[in-house]
């Protein structure tokens, strides 16, 4: 028998909706998505992002300290852990549905709360930049400021937001239960949200004020599983050149080098494309063989086969 591909699938929040009743309606067009590749024979391995997901929380725990001046603020780190367990209750349900839909009776789906290992002296601690929660007052983020000790910024003259680090991923903490559940033949979910941000003291994780790029994340996670290609969905097909302009130019196969020009010439944006791109040469390039590919979600499968998507690989 063929060895089965292994595939690390990144979903991005278009595939988990920004509110309850939409998670529970996109997680369903999601499964079919991921058991299409399962029906070609892949192995998959699913990690998520988690942003309006944990905002919400946050939110909320921030509502039950103004409720109750008796209740400690929620760390951040906690608020990624429930968030995790939020979107993983519905999506494994969703996967388990539609493999059972299709007479897929031997493939248990099962979410890892992952704890994801960052450095405690990564210089994004220095410079917070990624924005959480909602948008405040000047008046309101002062108050954050004093009572929690948040950086608070304006965001584009919206508003004040508080921003926290995204430190790179060092370690995925849970990876041999992680590993076994794979080998084992498992569906699972993995690094949600990019993980669970801690830092080591001794024998003791700390959580820590951060939230992870998912997509680096899954970068390491795939590493980790030595899987063949690492799946980054987005919001379009393929990934462009010059995006937006005249001479715009969609990509569809191109090596690790290309990509590194492409991105010292600033072709992708900060916070958008760019940390995808990275990823996916990261992972491209840490052993012959693997390969990225960046597309839509109803696209995998085609990307997978080769005809369409914009696939990185080291030559």
């Amino acid at each position: 028998m063929a060895k089965k591909k292994r595939i690390v699938i990144a979903l991005g929040g278009n595939a988990l909706g920004n509110t309850l009743p939409e998670q529970m309606q996109a997680v369903k067009i999601t499964a079919r998505a991921i058991v299409d590749l399962i029906e070609e024979g892949c192995e998959v391995i699913v990690a998520h992002g988690n942003g309006p997901q944990v905002g919400m929380i946050n939110n909320a725990m921030i509502a039950l300290t103004h409720e109750d001046e008796q209740q400690p603020n929620t760390p951040l780190s906690v608020c990624v852990a429930m968030s995790q367990a939020y979107i993983g209750y519905d999506l494994q349900n969703a996967l388990r549905e539609e493999l059972l839909n299709r007479n897929i009776t031997d493939i248990p789906v099962a979410t890892m709360i992952t704890q994801v290992r960052v450095d405690a002296e990564d210089p994004a601690f220095e410079t917070p930049s990624k924005p959480i929660g909602r948008f405040l007052t000047k008046e309101q983020a002062d108050e954050m400021a004093a009572k929690y000790d948040y950086i608070m910024k304006e965001d584009a003259g919206r508003g004040y937001r508080r921003v926290v680090a995204s430190p790179k991923p060092q370690e995925i903490v849970e990876i041999g239960t992680i590993r076994n559940m794979v080998d084992a033949g498992d569906l699972v979910i993995a690094c949600g949200g990019g993980g669970i941000p801690v830092v080591r003291q001794g024998n003791h994780l700390k959580g820590a004020s951060a939230v992870i790029d998912k997509d680096f994340a899954s970068c390491l996670l795939a590493k980790e599983l030595d899987a063949d290609f690492l799946i980054i969905l987005t919001a379009v097909e393929k990934v462009a050149i010059n995006f937006g302009k005249p001479e715009e130019k969609w990509l569809d196969n191109i090596t690790v080098d290309e990509a590194k020009q492409y991105m010292e010439e600033g072709h992708f944006a900060p916070g958008s494309m760019l940390p995808k791109v990275q990823a996916a040469v990261d992972f491209a390039e840490s052993k012959p063989g693997r390969q990225a590919l960046i597309t839509l979600l109803e696209k995998a499968k085609d990307g997978i086969n080769g005809t369409t998507g914009t696939r990185i690989s080291l030559k």
